[in-house]
């Protein structure tokens, strides 16, 4: 495996919220497989930069590119570019000290926050932005964010979706822990918690439980009385951000919303449409979480029109609707856009995996020139020697782990490559003295 980053777990580490604890514990299913034989991990290897895909091929038999959706949509609206607009993926990283992202600023002292997207990252943005410092400082955030939000003068946080509540993307866990927030009251204004008519027929006709328990938890938090907590999150359906307002000094002042009623598509899709009905949101700072869409990777084709590699199944394609690439497969995201979830991915990665096997099985993988495990190594080492093997991560892990314990964290986490670089080199250094 190969990884641009020193540590491995992608997504589990620089993804999953800081007060998720027990969603990164999947994290324990791949260090099982990574302990083992032949495994090798390489980090801080980035394709393109310290390896090509043509020196993969002289040294694998397949190449497999699981690299997901690491871009934000755009709204493509007025405004969209001032400051005090973020997308909710720069947040994220940032509050989990991801090393791309430690350097960015947000500013907080600002009291009220939009968000556009119901999904949930959409939601986990919300919930750490209503979390106390006190809560916070309980998970394995990072320090800088820790102190960020512990100044933090956020009040007032919307979080909006462009449908209603039967099409909110977030799931029934996610929504219900926001009524938990302990520091914030949430609620959602009670008409726009009441289903229209064609989400009511669509929801009767396709039987669906789980729906049916989402909306009647934001039923819920719409009849719950404010209870007089310092923070307010609203949920907000059936509105569309048509402009960023700019304060007179390029900054997020507001934004303009339009109301939406729903429409069904020659898809069968229920779909949002602009009403004439307008409103002014006085928001002064806007996460963005409408979707993703992957990057192209040097050397491997690209659909651009969909953010995904061409592919059947998982078998790169040469082109959108092309011939097979031999020896080269996609998962997870790149492979299909960006959606479902951990658990989506798992079957995901099956399919393409059992493609791979029956490739080799008919003999249609590749057939490397120098497949020895040490030919790679050399090739590493040449180009990146700074790169990390697992071991490395084992011990860069207890030293956070360590760090976390000092403080009664779950860790603190190195989060520049320099700083992780310089650990190591420590760690190997008194590993092999004793």
């Amino acid at each position: 495996m190969f990884d641009r980053l020193p540590t491995p777990f992608g997504l589990v580490r620089g993804g999953v919220a800081p007060d998720h604890q027990k969603i990164k514990n999947v994290a324990r299913v791949f260090d099982m497989v990574a302990r083992k034989e032949p495994f090798r991990f390489f980090g801080n290897v980035e394709l393109g930069r310290d390896v090509t895909v043509e020196e993969l091929q002289r040294h694998f038999h397949a190449v497999l590119y699981a690299t997901g959706a690491q871009t934000d949509r755009n709204l493509n609206i007025p405004g969209e570019d001032l400051d005090g607009s973020h997308s909710a993926t720069e947040f994220v990283a940032w509050y989990n000290g991801h090393p791309d992202y430690r350097h960015l600023t947000f500013d907080l002292s600002r009291e009220r926050v939009g968000i556009i997207g119901v999904g949930n990252v959409a939601v986990d943005v919300a919930r750490i932005l209503c979390r106390t410092p006190e809560e916070l400082a309980k998970t394995d955030i990072a320090d800088y964010a820790l102190e960020a939000l512990r100044e933090s003068q956020v009040r007032e946080v919307y979080m909006l979706g462009r449908r209603g509540p039967a099409q909110a993307a977030f799931t029934n866990p996610e929504i219900k822990e926001l009524g938990q927030l302990p520091a914030a009251d949430v609620t959602v204004p009670e008409d726009e918690a009441e289903l229209d008519a064609l989400s009511a027929k669509h929801l009767e006709e396709a039987g669906d439980r789980m729906t049916r328990k989402k909306v009647k938890i934001i039923q819920e938090l719409a009849e719950r009385p404010p209870e007089g907590h310092d923070k307010t999150l609203t949920i907000r359906f059936l509105v569309s951000p048509t402009e960023f307002l700019d304060d007179g000094t390029g900054h997020v002042g507001g934004m303009r919303l339009v109301r939406n009623e729903l429409y069904e598509a020659d898809s069968g899709r229920l779909r949002p449409q602009a009403t004439d009905d307008t409103e002014v949101l006085p928001v002064e700072l806007v996460f963005r979480s409408i979707g993703y869409t992957g990057v192209p990777l040097p050397g491997v084709p690209f659909y651009e029109k969909w953010g995904v590699i061409p592919n059947d199944c998982g078998r790169v394609l040469d082109a959108h609707g092309g011939a097979p690439v031999r020896g080269q497969y996609a998962a997870g995201w790149i492979k299909r856009g960006a959606t479902g979830v951990i658990g989506t991915n798992k079957p995901d990665a099956v399919e393409t995996v059992e493609c791979l096997l029956e490739d080799a099985q008919q003999g249609r993988l590749l057939q490397p020139e120098q497949p020895e495990r040490a030919a790679v190594v050399e090739l590493i080492e040449a180009r990146q020697p700074d790169w990390f093997s697992y071991e490395d991560w084992l011990r860069l892990d207890e030293a956070e782990v360590a760090r976390g314990e000092a403080q009664d964290r779950p860790r603190v986490k190195f989060t520049s490559i320099e700083a992780m670089v310089d650990a190591i080199h420590d760690l190997r250094e008194a590993h092999a003295e004793g």
